[in-house]
């Protein structure tokens, strides 16, 4: 297969799209001073009050280096709180403070808003072919290490 060119090419597709949806995301984030980060972190969260520091990394597909950091100044700002598991003590378990659930119902109908314009200039069948095809494509890595594996 020939390479596109860059312009056509699928990386610069996908950064094209996120130029276009993010900024409209930011706008929200920073009105309640959060950052694109931060978002992903509490967006999980409000889904599971409290998770494991190693699952949380990996649903954020943020690594846990750097997540550590993200988490540092989350609980600086009083949106979370670090605890130690009781069952393994080397398990660092995640919490939302009041702070963080408070900001959920101010943060996501906003969010939801956002959701409903990109959804509006898209019929149900595109939309779905797109997430289709991105999770397909999220998961090519994946079978070619179960297929190296023997999996």
């Amino acid at each position: 297969m020939a390479i596109k060119e860059l312009n056509n090419s699928l990386p610069m597709m996908l950064y094209k799209a996120l130029d276009t949806i993010m900024p409209k995301f930011r706008i929200i984030f920073k009105e309640f001073g959060i950052t694109e980060t931060q978002a992903r972190v509490l967006r999980i969260l409000w889904q599971h009050q409290r998770i494991a520091l190693n699952e949380l990394s990996s649903l954020t597909l943020i690594t846990p280096p750097s997540l550590v950091g993200v988490i540092d100044r989350m609980e600086l700002n009083n949106l979370v709180k670090r605890n130690h598991s009781s069952a393994d003590r080397r398990k660092t378990i995640i919490n939302l403070t009041k702070k963080g659930k408070e900001l959920e119902s101010r943060v996501l109908p906003k969010v939801a808003k956002v959701y409903e314009e990109i959804e509006s200039s898209l019929d149900n069948k595109e939309l779905d072919n797109i997430l289709t095809l991105l999770e397909k494509i999220s998961l090519i890595d994946r079978k070619k290490g179960k297929e190296k594996n023997g999996c």
